[in-house]
């Protein structure tokens, strides 16, 4: 330790040491604020104080029952309106692929991207492992069996460089929805994904604006589930699975389907299915949020580029109808129904899109200290003797 003043100071390999982490680490809170780097007086390499140091270890596993406040760069939720890395979201729809945005959460950089590529051996296993899961199975459960597969046939999915994991990220989503069932058209992932849900003809851009939209959306409850995850270190496979484990449930991913069916009995009477929702005290499936106060902006522009189809009347109708406003789950539902995709296509767009949220914060989560999630469980058990 070296004293400059009053102030004791850590040279940047016992900062590393301290925080478990390496050098390089160090340097990323630096670039975040979280540390504040000096020169050191007659020598080389930078100096930080001990005190601190110390702060930020208070905010690890050291310190039991910390939870954390996240910091992210990645998506805000203010004003009704939504953001991935202070580009607004509802403009990116507009003029950019899928791809490149995945490449803006992943990276920081919004530039044009190939589409990702589809190794055959990779999508011949996928499509194998999906083959195992029996003819009932929804999409989401194909696609949760395919990347634990493909993880255990990746000798390298320990390898948690930043440029590794965005490799195998776009492989990954590559391989999955080319092996999915049916044909894919030649382009990006919209196009290919298309004929999988869809027997319409194909109309990718509608793909790609709500793969866009569906991308990240803040610390929803998967995207916890993939951080803590990827805070013990766990490969990007394993992270995305966690992720989708907790995106089956009915309160997150699952919504999509209960507002498809929703919005299905209210084709044939509006007043009818709202009247049963409400008789069995039941949150009507696709209206209201947690965190928007009076619209949904992903909800927004889905609706407007379905502007002219006809499940739009009924939309507009049972709005009306209705003290809320209609989320994303909704409008997902009105897709849906508009271009006759899978019953559970919902689920699927929302599994496939957030695979690129939850790698973005992976990718954050592997710069942190690892297992720096602990709550404090208050034991109300039997009294131990």
């Amino acid at each position: 330790m070296t004293q400059q003043g009053d102030e004791n100071y850590l040279t940047t390999a016992e900062v590393a040491r301290r925080l478990k982490v390496k050098p390089e680490t160090v340097y990323a809170y630096v670039s975040r604020g979280q540390l504040t780097s000096v020169r050191a007086r007659g020598r080389r390499g930078s100096l930080f104080a001990a005190a601190e140091v110390e702060r930020l270890v208070g905010r690890t596993v050291d310190h039991p029952g910390a939870i954390e406040r996240i910091e992210t760069h990645l998506s805000l939720l203010q004003n009704d309106e939504l953001y991935y890395r202070g580009h607004l979201v509802r403009d990116l729809v507009n003029g950019h692929t899928f791809e490149s945005v995945a490449e803006l959460l992943w990276t920081g950089e919004l530039a044009p991207s190939e589409p990702f590529a589809a190794p055959p051996e990779l999508v011949d296993l996928a499509r194998q492992a999906m083959a195992v899961a029996p003819a009932g199975a929804r999409t989401v459960d194909r696609l949760r069996i395919a990347v634990a597969v493909l993880g255990a046939a990746d000798p390298l999915r320990f390898d948690l460089d930043p440029a590794s994991i965005v490799a195998t990220a776009r492989q990954l989503l590559g391989a999955l929805v080319t092996a999915l069932p049916g044909e894919p058209l030649d382009g990006g992932l919209a196009a290919r994904l298309w004929p999988k849900l869809s027997p319409r003809p194909a109309r990718p851009h509608l793909l790609n604006s709500t793969l866009i939209l569906l991308a990240d959306h803040g610390l929803a409850a998967s995207t916890i589930a993939a951080r803590v995850a990827a805070s013990a270190r766990a490969n990007l496979y394993s992270v995305v699975s966690a992720g989708l484990g907790a995106l089956d449930g009915q309160y997150h991913g699952a919504a999509t389907t209960l507002a498809y069916q929703f919005l299905d009995r209210a084709l044939d009477d509006p007043v009818k299915a709202i009247s049963d929702e409400l008789r069995s005290a039941n949150a009507l499936p696709g209206f209201g949020h947690r965190i928007y106060q009076r619209r949904d902006p992903r909800a927004e522009v889905l609706f407007g580029l379905l502007a002219d189809e006809p499940v739009m009347d009924r939309v507009h109708d049972m709005t009306a109808k209705v003290n809320s406003f209609p989320n994303s789950d909704f409008a997902l539902a009105a897709l849906m129904h508009a271009y006759d995709l899978r019953p559970d296509a919902g689920e699927a767009l929302f599994a496939l899109a957030r695979i690129v949220g939850w790698t973005a914060h992976a990718l954050e989560e592997y710069a942190e200290p690892g297992l720096r999630f602990r709550a404090l469980g208050n034991y109300t058990g039997p009294a131990v003797t």
